[in-house]
């Protein structure tokens, strides 16, 4: 039995432990709150954009634990030249993506020779301090042709917030004055790692098995969640136990809205596709970077803190179309391969999948295989939004008809709303 110390808290899990051995949680207890925010009150302010917010909430609940708040330069040399870090005690753990903090010139002086700041959230209200900070310079073409191997324009998430950012980057350990809260009425599948592993526990699971999807699940997905689970009962295992865990926080404008994501996937659950009783769905609250094999670690070291010790990946995982060329970004078969070998992530078992089509003869999703290959077909997440904008049905059996129905409504709302504007101008 493994266990692990959170403020004080013992939880203990007999799946995997924590990075480093002791989840991280930077939020401060509610007895403290009061004080601390008097003296956040009075310290030089740095204020956050959305973004920033979504990597406190991160940090904050131990996603990314052992690091216990934005990189000082030490940490962030490691994460983008090694993809890990190494502890005191020389072990090494995951850690794939960069977590910064970028300040302007002007808040670089206004801090001056201070060791604490106060964050600022984008309403105004104080959520955290970051002590013994450490400011140094960010190099933005390194950073960006490190993470994404290309400084091709169009990458999503370079051109919204590393393009525009500062050219400094601050660093410090993180104390979260408040549980960070969207209100958008899905704060209760915001489950936080130390929730995740509570559940586990509480379902006495003896395996957990993560799959990420910032899609909608049609039922080939479902068909590689189920199969999984089968494959982990002839494995011996008794309760495997599915998180099915959406990403929650930034996507590009293209991808379908966290809130109608998590709709269809409830309505997966009505519909029976997957089972109530060994599936949790929560929200991964990371924003996407689209940076292939070097962010898959990340999503794979996140659910390690979360406490599942088995990983789904596919094809292409965190990949997208090359922005300015024809072509995938990333080879779609390096994401399962470097997981299978990345530094920091050998106590994670990877369980690489097989492609899922829909088989003309059979009607329904199934795996795909060679010697038919011109009975199946394969229906991208393109080609699904395309059918859905359209009022048109995909094959049945591709998608369960509640989830479905979903998709249809949130087209038609979005060809609505594109169509007022144009209305109003005529």
């Amino acid at each position: 039995m493994l266990q692990a110390t959170v403020s004080g808290t013992v939880i203990k899990s007999s799946l995997i432990e924590p990075d480093g051995g002791v989840l991280v949680d930077a939020r401060v207890p509610e007895s403290e709150r009061g004080s601390k925010t008097l003296e956040a009150e009075l310290l030089p302010k740095v204020s956050l954009a959305k973004i920033d917010v979504e990597w406190v909430h991160v940090i904050s609940e131990g996603w990314a634990s052992p690091l216990k708040g934005f990189m000082r330069e030490n940490e962030y040399l490691q994460s983008l030249h090694f993809n890990s870090l190494r502890m005191e005690n020389g072990t090494v753990v995951n850690m794939s993506l960069p977590i910064v903090l970028a300040i302007d010139d002007e808040t670089k002086e206004r801090i001056g020779s201070s060791k604490d700041v106060g964050l600022v959230g984008p309403e105004g209200d104080l959520l955290a301090i970051l002590r013994s900070i450490e400011i140094y310079k960010h190099n933005k073409e390194e950073r960006i042709t490190r993470t994404w191997g290309t400084a091709a324009p169009g990458l999503p998430y370079v051109d919204e917030f590393i393009i525009p950012a500062g050219n400094w980057l601050l660093g410090g350990d993180l104390e979260v004055l408040k549980p960070i809260k969207y209100n958008d009425g899905l704060d209760h599948y915001r489950l936080s790692p130390k929730q995740l592993r509570h559940e586990f526990d509480r379902r006495r699971a003896d395996a957990v098995f993560a799959f990420q999807l910032r899609n909608p699940v049609h039922n080939g997905h479902a068909l590689l969640m189920n199969d999984t689970r089968r494959r982990l009962l002839e494995m011996g295992y008794k309760n495997p136990i599915l998180l099915l865990h959406p990403l929650g926080g930034f996507t590009k404008a293209d991808d379908v809205p966290l809130g109608v994501r998590m709709e269809q996937h409830c309505k997966v659950l009505e519909d029976g596709v997957l089972d109530h009783e060994t599936t949790i769905v929560a929200i991964f609250p990371s924003p996407m970077h689209y940076a292939g094999p070097t962010e898959v670690q990340w999503h794979a070291k996140a659910r390690v803190n979360a406490g599942a010790n088995f990983y789904i990946v596919g094809r292409d995982p965190a990949g997208m179309g090359h922005p300015t060329e024809k072509r995938d970004l990333y080879d779609p078969d390096h994401g399962k391969k470097v997981l299978s070998m990345a530094p920091g992530l050998e106590k994670l078992n990877i369980l690489p999948f097989r492609v899922a089509a829909y088989d003309t003869v059979a009607k329904k999703m199934a795996f795909f295989d060679p010697s038919r290959s011109k009975e199946f077909l394969f229906i991208s997440g393109t080609k699904m939004r395309t059918y859905a904008r359209n009022g048109e049905n995909p094959p049945d059996g591709f998608m369960c008809p509640g989830g479905w129905e979903v998709l249809v409504k949130y087209y038609e709302r979005s060809v609505t709303e594109e169509a007022m504007p144009a209305a109003a101008s005529a």
